[in-house]
């Protein structure tokens, strides 16, 4: 037997953008990262399929994933914990005055 040492599993943090599927979450993870030419910060967004074992996720939810074995052809990620609902920023109201 060989002894391997246990690897590091990725964990992303994301929100909750659907929730269409039993046991299925599909999670947004956003990334901020520096253009290497024009060194302008852009926003860069990937969605995941996340097994979501007790369906306790709801869309808008703010979750952290792991990664793990292959659960479907597309699920590679599970939900670790629920940390809540994502902060809301504010909308500019039809009819307001900006100053």
């Amino acid at each position: 037997m060989t002894n391997t040492a246990p690897t590091r599993k990725t964990t992303k943090l994301g929100t909750v953008v659907a929730k269409k599927l039993t046991k299925t979450v599909t999670v947004r993870v956003e990334r901020q990262v520096r253009h290497p030419l024009y060194k302008k910060i852009v926003r860069q967004q990937r969605t995941f399929l996340a097994h979501d074992e007790f369906d306790k996720c709801k869309v808008g939810d703010l979750v952290r994933i792991i990664e793990t074995r292959p659960i479907s052809r597309r699920k590679r990620w599970r939900v670790v914990e629920i940390l809540g609902l994502r902060p809301v920023e504010p909308t500019a109201v039809p009819g307001d005055i900006q100053p």
